[in-house]
């Protein structure tokens, strides 16, 4: 085996090694995410839907100074509170959809 071919192949070996550690890397860091990622949903959740509460409650007693900048982004205006209240289930629905969806 000539020199050059042993550099080419010592190369690839390297190359492959790196790689190999990084993927695993990736893996573990991605397996550590996957852990968490339960609870994480689960939290955001039970946040949500206080917050959809809290929102709605405010929209009953007609009090649209506080709604969400988020909510009153959107292209609709923000004094429809059917328009709030049809974002609003879009959005727990959406949530909804995503939390059965997973395994």
């Amino acid at each position: 085996m000539g020199s050059s071919e042993a550099l080419i192949r010592a190369t690839v070996n390297r190359i492959s090694a790196r790689l190999g550690h990084g993927v695993a890397d990736a893996a573990a860091e991605l397996a550590v995410l996957a852990q968490d990622a339960p609870q994480r949903l689960r939290q955001e959740w039970d946040l949500f839907q206080d917050e959809v509460r809290a929102e709605a409650e405010r929209i009953e007693r007609g009090d649209q100074a506080t709604v969400n900048t988020d909510v009153a982004s959107s292209s609709e205006p923000s004094d429809n509170p059917q328009a709030v209240i049809d974002r609003l289930r879009a959005k727990v629905a959406d949530l909804s959809q995503a939390i059965e969806a997973r395994p």
